[in-house]
Order: C-alpha cells, then structure tokens, then sequence
C-alpha cells in the first residue's frame, strides 16, 4: 500500500509522496460502507454463502485478501534496519513505551469509560464486548506501513523511522497475542488462545516470512528492481482493503442501517487515543532530548496503528459480523485525516519544540 522505500545502506533515500489511493483512502472507505451495505441488502444469498467459505473458523476469501493487503507492505520492512536502533535510544525508548505499554491500555481504559459505561444505552447490548475487542485489537498492532508517509510528510529521519517499524514488528511477532489476551481478559472478555494463536501464525508469522523471501529475492535484483516491482504490486494492498471492506459492510449493513450512530460513537475513543498517545510521545521525546526530526515519526507511529492487521484479527477471532470487525474499521475510516492533522501540528510546532530543547 506504501509507495515508500528506505535503505539503511541509504542516509536520504528519497520518499515518494502520499499517492491519491492514501490521500483519499477515507473517501474510499466510505464508499466501500455504501458499496457493501448496498450489495449486501440486495445480494444476502451471495455473501451468505461467502461467509459459510471457513476452514477451521478461518474464512477463506478473506484470508486470501488479506495476505494480499499485509504482504507488499512487509515486504518494505527492512529487518537489518535494526542495527540503527542504538543511534537513537532515546527516540526508540519512547516509542516502544507509548506502543507497548501505553497505547493498548489506554484504549482498554478508553473502551472501558466510553463503550461500556457512557455510550452503553445508546449501543445494542449484545456487542458492547465485541466493540470493546476490536478498539483493543486496533491499539495492540502498531502502525507497520503508513508511519512511512507520515514520517516523510513531517521530514522525519527515514533511518529512524525504518529502525522503530522493524523493532515493532520483531516485538509484534511475540507481543501480539500475550498482550490482547491479557487486555481482553482484563476486559472480562474470553478469546480461545487456539484461535488467538492461529490469527497470529496466519496474519503476522507467516506473512513476515513470505515478505522477507520475496524481498531478499527481489533485492537480489538489483535496487531498481524491487523498487520497480514495490510500484506494480503496492496498489494491491489497498484494493483488497477496499474489497474487504464491501465485504464487512455487506455482512454488517443491516445493523448499520438500524443503529447509525454507532461508528460515530466508537470513533470518539480512536480520536482521543490518536491525539492523547501522539501529544504524549511529541512531548517525551522533547523532555529527552531528542531531535525534532526524530520525535515526528515516534509520536506519529505511537498514533496510528496497523489497521490491516487488525481488521483480519477482529474477522478470524469475532467473525464479520460482530462489532470488533466493524470497531477496527472506524480506525481505517478516520485513520488518513487526524493523521494528516497530526502532521500538520507537528509541523507547525517545530520551532516551539527546538527552542524548547535549546533552553533545557
């Protein structure tokens, strides 16, 4: 999905901007929601017979399409990136604790405050658990591609940036599953940790491994080549996010139809959650420190999140249509215009932020 590429045999490799697919991906989503309410009211038998598509509880069309949608963007994680983590400690120590230890508890505590207790008359009862698990799934995956844009927008270090995606993901390949097990059990929600640990073999594990295959194939090839082949097959991410989504919305368009309000309502603990964990690692890194070109692509990564991912965990563990899956896509339906927002507050503050580290 990323038209992005940094080396870290690189010290400035030059970043594309965002491409219109990234730019608009909120225009597309919405009209995916209207695609798929729409075929899905006047097509039921179809995707009923779509969703009966499961092997081991694991639907089959949307498993394929989401290898489709993760695999071109991991191949882009370059893993010998870790190497440049000690350059920057300090920013890779912020980011890790806003990620890791702040993120996925404060949209618990989010979930918790807003779904559970303050929206709860306003949301059907029997899915206040499943909102609750998508908004904790959204916030376990942190972001893995479109931290690549943001970080490019705001001029952020491409070194830095590719070093803290690939440290992520090396923690994402052992973190994920403990990590929302934990969350949903201390949300008083029950998931089996046999299918828990499926999703993650399926969606994390052997993607990587594939990712990496294709990428050490293609690099092979020369420089020119993989970038050459990352422009032919990253359009194909953000079509099987698309075709995934009319699906969802195919399946969730009766409840939607009935109660609109709810994305409205589940949005506003994504919001507060972009903005509390993006202010509180922009300010982190200023209180250590660390340069501005740094500190950009730490509070933005610690804001956005691997949505892809976590769509296709909130399918395999709740199925299409429980409110965890349509949770984790009022992330990728708000995602592109508060980031883009962050962008522009970041951008607009840098020279409050460098007299600030001056001064200290």
């Amino acid at each position: 999905m990323m038209s992005v590429q940094c080396e870290t045999s690189v010290k400035q490799t030059p970043v594309a901007p965002m491409s219109v697919f990234e730019r608009y991906l909120t225009v597309w989503v919405f009209l995916c929601i209207v695609a798929g309410i729409a075929v899905g009211q006047f097509l039921p038998n179809v995707f009923q017979a779509i969703g009966r598509m499961e092997v081991a509880q694991v639907n089959l069309p949307v498993g394929v399409l989401i290898w489709v949608m993760i695999i071109p963007m991991l191949v882009k994680v370059d893993f010998s990136a870790l190497g440049e983590v000690r350059k920057h400690v300090k920013g890779i120590g912020v980011t890790l604790f806003i990620n890791w230890l702040v993120k996925p508890f404060s949209m618990a505590f989010l979930g918790w405050l807003f779904i559970r207790h303050w929206f709860a008359p306003l949301l059907p009862p029997d899915q206040i658990d499943s909102y609750i698990a998508g908004l904790i799934l959204l916030a376990a995956a942190p972001c893995t591609a479109m931290v690549f844009v943001w970080s490019r927008l705001t001029g952020g270090d491409p070194l830095f940036t590719l070093s803290q995606v690939a440290l992520n993901d090396s923690i994402m390949l052992v973190a994920f599953a403990p990590l929302v097990a934990l969350l949903l059990g201390m949300s008083a929600i029950t998931v089996p940790w046999a299918t828990l640990l499926i999703s993650l073999a399926l969606y994390i594990v052997i993607p990587v491994i594939i990712a990496q295959i294709l990428r050490k194939a293609l690099m092979r090839k020369g420089q020119s080549a993989f970038d050459a082949a990352m422009d032919r097959i990253g359009p194909w991410s953000i079509a099987a996010l698309l075709l995934t989504l009319v699906l969802l919305f195919a399946f969730q368009g009766e409840a939607i139809l009935k109660q609109p309000l709810v994305i409205g309502l589940l949005a506003v603990p994504i919001l507060i959650q972009v903005f509390f964990n993006s202010a509180l690692a922009y300010w982190l890194n200023r209180a250590v420190g660390e340069k501005h070109n740094v500190a950009c692509p730490s509070a933005l990564i610690g804001a956005s999140n691997f949505f892809e991912l976590a769509v296709a965990a909130a399918i395999s563990l709740f199925g299409f249509n429980s409110g965890a899956a349509l949770a984790t896509v009022v992330g990728v339906l708000i995602e592109v215009p508060v980031m883009l927002l962050v962008v522009y507050i970041v951008n607009n503050s840098k020279g409050w932020y460098e007299r600030s580290n001056v001064s200290s």
